[in-house]
């Protein structure tokens, strides 16, 4: 059975493969992208579409909330939910202003981190 796809936007690249090392270590298939033309690129790609989106707002070349912009607007993407991580003082304003499904606030117990991406990305490991 082919993993779970979550996608890691985030410009930090220590944070963004540490996300990405914990994600797989919990059964899902972690792509990650430095800023958000990046992540448009890995969306629009050939291939099965992610599940998850974690999100940073503060990225080079296109920011978080121009992203999700790009993203309500394509049909095939804006159905993806969108979890926006983030150590911004005004974030959940932010976040409620871009739409988004959850918001994680900097810094989280990267418990959170699996536990939102198990809620969106079931894997059927996490019986109870």
């Amino acid at each position: 059975m082919p993993a779970h796809r979550v996608l890691v936007v985030e410009d930090d690249e220590e944070i963004r493969q540490s996300l990405m090392e914990v994600l797989e270590d919990h059964g899902y298939e972690a792509v990650g992208a430095e800023n958000g033309l990046e992540a448009l690129d890995k969306l629009r790609a050939p291939g099965p579409q992610p599940c998850l989106i974690f999100l940073d707002l503060m990225l080079p070349r296109m920011d978080g909330r121009a992203f999700r912009q790009e993203q309500l607007q394509s049909p095939e993407l804006a159905s993806i939910p969108v979890v926006v991580i983030s150590a911004f003082r005004d974030v959940v304003q932010i976040a409620r202003e871009m739409k988004v499904s959850e918001l994680l606030k900097k810094p989280f117990k990267l418990e959170e981190l699996v536990s939102v991406t198990q809620r969106y990305c079931p894997t059927g490991a996490e019986v109870r």
